[in-house]
C-alpha cells in the first residue's frame, strides 16, 4: 500500500457551517504534516479518519478501509494522541497505557509488557508507576504518545503533540515522533500549526484552507518552486553580472545582490555553480555571500492561498519562543 489515507470530494458540515468542502486527499507512507489555520478542517478530518464523524458526501479510505462502515477495524490499526489533556490524574501511567493496550485487543500479559516498553521508549521508564496527575505537561504528552503506539498501529494520528511544551521539550518530542516514523516503521500524520516543526520532522505536508486541500506533496516537491543561488558581492556587481549574462545565465540584480535561478537537473545545477565560480575569478569579484535558497514552507503556505487573513494562528518557531 503506497497511500495510507485517500479521500475524494470529502464534505462535512456542522449545521450550516462547512468544515470540509470537497477535499481531495492523498497521504503516502512516512511522516505527513497536516497544516491549516483554525477552522480549516484539521480536527474534523482527524475525527473522520477515526470513524467518529460520517462524511456528508465523498469517499474516505484509511489503510484501505472505509472508517464509516469499518470504524472498529480502523481504530484497531490506528493510534491517536489527542490535542487536549484529558488523562485521569489518579491513574498510574503504566496502568493507563496497559488499559488502552487491552482496549485495542491485546491480552493482559502482553499489554503489561507492551506498556512498559512504550513508556521506556518515550523516556518515562523510571516514572511509569507515577500517577499521571503528578506529572509535568511534557511527561503527560509522552504518556499520550506511548498510549497511541502501544498496540503497534499501522498509522499514528498526532494532534498538536507539542502543545504546551517549552522549546527543549518540543525538541525532544519531535525527535520521538521522527524516531517512531523511521525506526518503528509506523506511518504518522501530525496535525500542527507550527510551520517550523513540520519542516523538521515531516516528509510531506497537506495544507488545508477553507475546507479543501490547498496544497499537498513532499516537502522537496512543494519547495521546488524557488531554487536559486543568492550571491552578494563586495563592490560593483556589474562585471560579474556581465560575465554571467555572457555565459547565458538568467539572473536578477538588486543592489549588490545577484540572484541566479538553478535548473532542475543535477548536471545543470553543477554547471550553474561552475559558471558562477569562473565568472567571479575572471572578473576578480570578491563575494560576501553565496547561498542556495529554496522556498520555505511559510512561502508555500502563503502561495497556497492561506495568507495572513486565514493563517493568523500559524506561527514560526521564533514567534513561539518569544511568547513563551
Amino acid at each position: 500500500m503506497t497511500e495510507v489515507v485517500t479521500a475524494s470530494g470529502l464534505v462535512k458540515r456542522w449545521g450550516a457551517t462547512p468544515a470540509l468542502a470537497g477535499a481531495e486527499l492523498h497521504v503516502g507512507r512516512g511522516i505527513t504534516g497536516l497544516l491549516g489555520a483554525n477552522g480549516a478542517g484539521k480536527t474534523t478530518l482527524i475525527g473522520m479518519l477515526l470513524g467518529l464523524h460520517r462524511p456528508d458526501a465523498g469517499t474516505l479510505r484509511v489503510l484501505g478501509l472505509d472508517p464509516t462502515t469499518a470504524g472498529s477495524e480502523v481504530r484497531e490499526r490506528v493510534g491517536y494522541a489527542p490535542e487536549h489533556d484529558a488523562l485521569p490524574g489518579d491513574m498510574r501511567a503504566h496502568d493507563l497505557v496497559r488499559h488502552l493496550a487491552e482496549v485495542h485487543g491485546l491480552p493482559h500479559r502482553e499489554a503489561v509488557s507492551r506498556a512498559s516498553d512504550a513508556l521506556w521508549h518515550v523516556g518515562l521508564g523510571e516514572e511509569r508507576f507515577r500517577p499521571v496527575g503528578t506529572m509535568s505537561t511534557g511527561q503527560r504528552q509522552r504518556v499520550k504518545l506511548a498510549s497511541a503506539f502501544v498496540h503497534d498501529p499501522a498509522l499514528l494520528l498526532l494532534d498538536e503533540p507539542t502543545n504546551g511544551l517549552d522549546p527543549v521539550q518540543r525538541d525532544e518530542m519531535l525527535a520521538l515522533v521522527r524516531r517512531i516514523g523511521t525506526e518503528f516503521g509506523i506511518d504518522v500524520v501530525v496535525s500542527s500549526h507550527l510551520l517550523e516543526e513540520v519542516e523538521r520532522v515531516c516528509d510531506a505536508v497537506v495544507i488545508l484552507a477553507d475546507g479543501v486541500v490547498a496544497a499537498a506533496g513532499t516537502l522537496d516537491a512543494l519547495r521546488s518552486g524557488e531554487d536559486v543561488v543568492v550571491v552578494e558581492v563586495v563592490g560593483d556587481p556589474a562585471p560579474l553580472v556581465a560575465a554571467l549574462r555572457a555565459g547565458g545565465s538568467p539572473l536578477e540584480v538588486d543592489g549588490s545582490r545577484v540572484t541566479v535561478p538553478l535548473p532542475d537537473d543535477p548536471a545543470g545545477i553543477a554547471g550553474a555553480y561552475d559558471l558562477l565560480r569562473d565568472a567571479a575569478v575572471s572578473t576578480a569579484t570578491s563575494l560576501r555571500r553565496l547561498q542556495r535558497r529554496t522556498a520555505s514552507l511559510e512561502e508555500v503556505f502563503l502561495a497556497a492561498g492561506a495568507g495572513p487573513q486565514h493563517g493568523d494562528d500559524l506561527a514560526r518557531d521564533d514567534e513561539v519562543v518569544s511568547r513563551s
